[in-house]
């Protein structure tokens, strides 16, 4: 089946969250992660179907979804999951904010690594736990990646949980075996809850990486492991507000399940299922669709990967480039660029205002005018 990315819908002058940012400006925007594109027509044929039936009342995951589930992580990651390890959210930020209530008490620290998606340097604060940042470093071949040492010496006696997100956004890391290894048993040796933020895991674009979930790595350990997945970012389905936690501890599921009760709301049904029809059926377009995002991170490097006082850091994995713009002497690139008609994410948001993150999960065309603009924009100074 052909699925065409270059006639994406129009979504001026709708409910967009992310074209309304710049409503009545003749600003591209480039920033919030959704994509363009339509979702796959057999997400959206299923959602007819169910709304046919004409019943929107409250809803349960079923066996059919857990089972699409389970199917699509083996198939994909290598990942034998169990149905009943499955809990189902309003989304993955909720599933955050349920590990920093589980972890610990008031008082006690959340780790994570900036730069990284905002969400995690403020989803400790609400809880009553205390925000410990140790950044990622670059390594001589520029490569982000933990920085061990640092860890081991910011870990402290209140420390109770680790954030970690891989896929990396927003620096498009795709984390090997190895690097993984050496901070799960940094987080063994300390006794740390880990909560993984998989999201962007079937939007790996390097072909010579492949995602390795965060609980396969140290199997011992998957007692004190929450990984949390939705399809909303691969199929574009984020206003479902449907995910899930994968835990294969049952008393960790419990107190999950139980923190989550009363607090957040059920899973709106048709979050449901789009959610089955996008992992039991969604699997030719998401391979269509990484082939064009590789089309555009090609695009983005042919026309950027030159420029002076651009620094364009390889993307890995998601539709986010990762841009160190601090050489161009700007003050206010987010600014620059929004008056040149390009609306981006600033890196201050992520925890490193040096950067820029552009979204290029668009049309090649739409994409093809953002970095135009942005280019006669430093042509012009």
């Amino acid at each position: 089946m052909h699925y065409d990315f270059d006639q994406p819908p129009e979504r001026r002058d709708t409910d967009s969250f992310k074209w309304a940012r710049y409503a009545g400006r003749d600003v591209l925007p480039m920033w919030v992660a959704d994509m363009e594109f339509a979702a796959p027509p057999e997400v959206l044929n299923a959602l007819r179907r169910r709304l046919d039936h004409g019943v929107l009342g409250y809803a349960q995951p079923g066996a059919a979804l857990n089972e699409a589930v389970c199917a699509a992580l083996q198939r994909d990651h290598g990942w034998a999951v169990e149905p009943d390890w499955l809990v189902w959210l309003p989304g993955v930020v909720p599933g955050m904010a349920a590990c920093c209530r589980i972890a610990g008490e008031a008082g006690d620290e959340v780790l994570t690594s900036p730069p990284i998606y905002h969400h995690f340097l403020h989803i400790a604060q609400p809880a009553g736990r205390s925000l410990l940042s140790v950044p990622l470093r670059r390594d001589q071949s520029g490569e982000y990646g933990f920085d061990l040492d640092a860890l081991r010496a910011a870990i402290g006696p209140r420390t109770r949980l680790l954030l970690l997100c891989n896929p990396h956004n927003p620096v498009g890391r795709v984390y090997r075996r190895e690097e993984l290894r050496a901070l799960l048993e940094l987080c063994a040796e300390h006794d740390l809850l880990i909560c993984s933020d998989e999201i962007h895991c079937d939007l790996v674009l390097d072909q010579r990486a492949r995602h390795l979930p965060s609980a396969l790595v140290l199997p011992e350990y998957a007692g004190r492991m929450i990984t949390l997945m939705a399809a909303s970012k691969t199929y574009n389905l984020a206003g479902m507000n449907c995910a899930f936690a994968v835990i294969a501890d049952a008393r960790l599921r419990r107190r999950v399940r139980e923190t989550c009760k009363g607090v957040l709301p059920m899973i709106n049904a048709l979050g449901l299922v789009a959610s089955e029809a996008a992992y039991r059926d969604g699997e030719p377009w998401r391979r269509a669709l990484l082939d064009y995002l590789r089309g555009n991170r090609a695009l983005i490097e042919a026309e950027l990967g030159g420029v002076a006082g651009i620094e364009l850091l390889p993307t890995e994995a998601t539709y986010l480039a990762w841009l160190k713009v601090d050489s161009l002497g700007i003050d206010d690139p987010v600014g620059f660029f929004e008056r040149a008609g390009v609306g981006l994410s600033g890196g201050a948001q992520f925890g490193d205002g040096d950067y820029l993150r552009l979204n290029f999960a668009c049309s090649r065309g739409m994409l093809g005018e953002a970095l135009g603009r942005m280019r006669r924009a430093l042509d012009a100074g």
